[in-house]
């Protein structure tokens, strides 16, 4: 497997963004090491708050959020997927399953050995992060679901129908629909810091698979891991809140069956944004900060 590292100079003054890097080895099943990134802010004694993104952003999505979080006293971890930010990149499409996302990121979790974890998780975070959550519900004390889901092979949507038709021959991700997922107005700059993982399309390989990944197909390899996984988070007791943005047009509805059946969910202070789309982080970072402190505040493991 060849792997793709982005330059570190890629990564210099980007803007809002001073934070150290660090890094974790972890080897796929077939011996190829793959270095992932994570940030770790605030007192390393605290327990932490993991941040998950989704598609095609990285941890700086959450650079306007750590800050408020770090103040409130805990420690933050944001992690990037393999393909995506700092993290190392398989160079072929067909390097990146969903079998293998989860696998890579189950031995970052357990190599970390994170534990009493709050999780926040957005998009394929989402995906992946409740993957993790089914997976190792004992290192786990609560979890923050927004605009994210756990595909089921149920069918598409309309959206996911034209989103992965057009991405499955796409030469180059199609970075001028980026800002259509979020209500806010970026700076030139901050679009370029979430290009700059990306110096060239040769380092695009998993941004581009990520769609074909997305288990809505019945047919699709990884329904059948998601449905178990599925089973078992329709056990997880733990608190477990849901955060969604009105305009996103991606895990709509998804909100309302995780509350529905997941036995933590219940009874929780649910919330919609009516502002915020799929990239609700960078349309409401304080609004986020506030509510998972309060979470973390009034829900006990």
């Amino acid at each position: 497997m060849k792997i793709m590292r982005t330059p570190e100079e890629c990564f210099a003054n980007l803007p809002g963004y001073d934070f150290e890097p660090h890094y974790v080895e972890i080897h796929d099943d077939n011996g190829t090491p793959i270095r992932i990134h994570h940030l770790d802010e605030g007192p390393r004694d605290a327990a932490p708050i993991l941040l998950m993104h989704g598609n095609p952003t990285w941890a700086y999505l959450y650079r306007n959020m750590i800050p408020g979080l770090v103040d409130a006293g805990h420690r933050v971890i944001a992690v990037d997927l393999v393909g995506c930010g700092r993290s190392d990149k398989p160079a072929a499409r067909d390097d990146y399953t969903l079998a293998r996302h989860y696998d890579w990121m189950s031995k970052w979790l357990t190599a970390m050995d994170l534990r009493h974890i709050t999780l926040f998780c957005q998009d394929w975070g989402g995906t992946i992060g409740l993957y993790l959550v089914a997976t190792f519900p004992e290192r786990f004390a609560r979890v923050v679901a927004s605009n994210t889901g756990l595909p089921l092979g149920e069918g598409e949507s309309e959206f996911m129908k034209m989103w992965v038709g057009m991405m499955r021959d796409a030469a180059a991700f199609p970075w001028d629909m980026f800002a259509q997922g979020m209500s806010a107005n970026l700076s030139e700059d901050e679009i370029a810091a979430y290009r700059a993982p990306f110096p060239s399309a040769e380092y695009e390989a998993g941004i581009l698979r990520f769609p074909l990944l997305i288990a809505v197909q019945p047919d699709n390899p990884g329904a059948p891991i998601n449905r178990a996984a599925w089973e078992k988070l329709k056990k997880f007791d733990k608190p477990f809140l849901t955060i969604f943005g009105a305009l996103d047009p991606v895990s709509k509805g998804w909100d309302k069956r995780a509350q529905a059946e997941i036995p933590g969910a219940k009874g929780q202070n649910h919330a919609t944004i009516d502002h915020a789309n799929h990239f609700i982080q960078e349309d409401a970072p304080e609004i986020l900060v506030e509510k998972i402190n309060a979470f973390i505040g009034g829900a006990h493991p």
